[in-house]
């Protein structure tokens, strides 16, 4: 019996320098513009701009994307980058994508949404020609995030080899389940609870307070949008009812929704819109104009939280 290829690759290449990091990514680009794949770029703007020159007139013919925009949300980065790009080009053609959602300097609260990322990246496209090459400093990233890397990925690029070799570490459904972490109550929060009769009611006392606390504009727009699509959810899934809570930290607005039920489905909030189906776009919407979005879901019920930045 003949093994089944899985069409989808996603391997994790490990740098320690400059030269190991051109070396990996600018030979993954030219391999696919010569064999007329369609080809993306979306790393941090400081490695977008070494790639782009390194690549010369070819950097021309690849979509070049600054991660630190596209995907400063880790829940964006799915629908809103990777299926984005594939998803627009010709039926039967590979397509390549570098990139690299984790970098250092990204913070603690956001460090578990990007591990969670990388893991569902692998149900995201399972089946599909795609080529995804995730780069990991392996001089400046912790030793937690390179074990979380070669967990996340079927195969992986060792420093200094130009050979890859699979993962003997590979188990996403383990990095999925450990980052599910409890986000603890914060106790000078505004907190309001909300049943069917009073959604109109807490997406005023969330933009209300969201401007005391100095959003403005488009932001609050998107902090009324956020609060609609959470507070609808918690009623009609969610058991009817929630909380709705919102403060501020370290510069951003906080916006959380705490409700009685339970998402078991991981990929939530990732897929793309399917056009002409009404429905299941809330979570979309929220990763999309969110800052950032963490989610913890068991047995007692769900919650998201939000970060906005003024």
């Amino acid at each position: 019996m003949t093994a089944t290829v899985e069409p989808f690759v996603h391997p994790a290449l490990f740098y320690r320098d400059e030269r190991e990091y051109l070396a990996g990514t600018v030979s993954f680009v030219r391999e696919g513009l010569r064999s007329g794949d369609p080809v993306a770029v979306a790393v941090p703007g400081e490695n977008l701009r070494l790639i782009e020159k390194a690549l010369g007139a070819d950097a021309g013919a690849v979509r070049l994307l600054d991660m630190r925009e596209a995907g400063r949300n880790p829940g964006r980065i799915i629908p809103g980058v990777l299926h984005a790009f594939a998803d627009a080009q010709p039926a039967g053609r590979r397509v390549r994508i570098v990139g690299e959602p984790v970098w250092a300097g990204r913070t603690r609260a956001e460090y578990p949404a990007c591990a969670q990322h990388e893991a569902l990246i692998n149900a995201a496209f399972q089946g599909r020609e795609v080529t995804i090459l995730c780069p990991y400093d392996a001089a400046r990233l912790d030793e937690r995030t390179l074990a979380d890397a070669h967990a996340t990925h079927p195969v992986v690029i060792p420093s200094g080899s130009a050979g890859q070799r699979e993962s003997t570490a590979y188990a996403p459904e383990h990095v999925l389940a450990r980052y599910n972490e409890p986000l603890p109550a914060v106790p000078d929060a505004l907190s309001f609870p909300f049943a069917r009769g009073t959604l109109s009611q807490a997406r005023h006392v969330a933009t209300a307070e969201g401007a005391r606390l100095g959003l403005a504009g488009v932001r609050l727009e998107d902090l009324a949008l956020v609060t609609a699509e959470l507070t609808t959810n918690s009623v009609v899934h969610g058991g009817g009812s929630g909380e709705l809570r919102v403060w501020e930290r370290d510069g951003h607005v906080l916006c959380e929704v705490r409700d009685r039920g339970r998402l078991d489905d991981p990929l939530a909030g990732r897929r793309p819109a399917v056009r002409d189906r009404r429905g299941g776009r809330g979570l979309l919407l929220v990763n999309l104009v969110a800052d950032l979005v963490r989610v913890h879901s068991g047995e007692d019920g769900t919650t998201v939280r939000c970060w906005f930045t003024p």
